[in-house]
């Protein structure tokens, strides 16, 4: 098969192959600002893509992305930021997954870039009665390796805007990658909100040093994350 994405194939074909593996792929993204050298759905394209590439190596079923996510406020700094309260998302997940245990999937593994502290327990907090759900959070991927800045206190910066230039350079305005910047602290800390470093009000919403990004640490970082994920469905 092509695809094994769920809006690509009819109701038979899911069928049959749930008949073979009764799981289901779920990447869930974001909608929130990326410095002006990346676009608003960067957390969306990443879980995305990571699930469909692994979905067909794998051969699971891959649901549609859910490219709204929960995001932290003060969304009118930056133009377009969008997204639920952890409860709207909660029982939004809820909801699919339910219905998608009435299909025959025994088994959800949850794809998520966005290490939102609400966002992830709206994620982790989701169930189906009679079906296990794992929720793979990429920033928990262990990839301090493969960088030179710490990739927990950035946001938009080396890690995120490595992937992107590994998996899709077109979409990263590389005129507008930030020179050298240092990390917002307080008290000689990066300031962090609900895991995530906090931009502060009126800038370009990045955190960290997108200078050092490179194609290359893209790609291993992208390798990484694609043995993580392929060791978890191999497991099952």
């Amino acid at each position: 098969m092509d695809s094994y994405g769920l809006n690509d194939l009819t109701w038979k074909e899911i069928g049959r192959v749930l008949a073979r593996d009764p799981r289901l792929l779920f990447p869930v993204g974001a909608l929130e600002q990326h410095g002006t050298h990346l676009p608003l759905g960067t957390n969306t394209f990443l879980a995305e893509t990571l699930a469909r590439d692994v979905s067909a190596e794998h051969g699971v079923l891959v649901a549609p992305t859910l490219e709204y996510g929960v995001v932290s406020a003060g969304s009118g700094h930056w133009a377009g930021r969008a997204g639920f309260g952890r409860k709207t998302l909660h029982r939004a997940i809820n909801e699919l997954l339910g219905t998608w245990e009435d299909h025959g999937v025994s088994e959800f593994v949850v794809v998520t870039a966005h290490p939102f502290e609400p966002h992830l327990d709206a994620l982790l907090m989701a169930f189906a009665s009679g079906s296990t759900t794992t929720v793979v959070d990429l920033s928990r991927i262990d990839v301090s390796d493969l960088l030179e800045a710490p990739a927990h206190v950035e946001h938009a910066g080396e890690l995120e805007t490595s992937l992107m230039l590994h998996l899709a350079p077109d979409r990263v305005r590389k005129a507008e990658i930030p020179s050298p910047t240092t990390v917002e602290t307080k008290g000689g800390r990066t300031r962090l909100r609900e895991g995530m470093p906090t931009p502060e009000a009126g800038s370009t919403g990045a955190v960290g040093r997108a200078d050092l990004a490179t194609p290359e640490k893209g790609r291993r970082v992208y390798e990484r994350y694609r043995t993580v994920l392929g060791g978890i469905l191999g497991r099952g």
